[in-house]
């Protein structure tokens, strides 16, 4: 089963996919979150035949969701609606910091590519539990 995961921010969205078996998340892209958002991404969602969204849920450290929260949750049940595919919401927190950092924890620079490794770091984290 292919999943979509998304790591969304106001400016950017990361977007990362599984391998066919559903095991592992990957970096895909990134497309800016502006009016042509949705269709980009429900073109990718419809050409790559993904089964399930696996959108970041955006909590700040008190527990309470962060300001982004709202709009990423209308963004995903748009999205979902759009597409007829269901979504999921997974734990994000700190998955841009760890998306900055090497093997040995040691902060690097990625460019563009941070959203959408944060975005595989949360494909991931909900490929490693069963969710059968």
């Amino acid at each position: 089963m292919r999943h979509l995961g998304i790591d969304y921010g106001t400016k950017k969205i990361g977007l990362a996919l599984s391998d066919e078996a559903g095991t592992m998340g990957f970096p895909h892209g990134i497309v800016q979150n502006d009016s042509r958002a949705l269709g980009e991404i429900e073109k990718l969602v419809k050409s790559e035949r993904v089964e399930r969204i696996v959108m970041g849920e955006s909590i700040a450290p008190s527990g309470q969701e962060n300001p982004v929260a709202k709009d990423a949750r209308a963004f995903v049940e748009e999205l979902s609606q759009r597409t007829g595919v269901a979504a999921v919401f997974e734990p994000e927190m700190y998955t841009t910091q760890e998306a900055r950092r090497d093997f040995e924890g040691v902060h690097i620079s990625r460019g563009g590519n941070v959203d959408a490794s944060a975005a595989a770091l949360i494909l991931t984290s909900y490929l490693s539990r069963d969710h059968e």
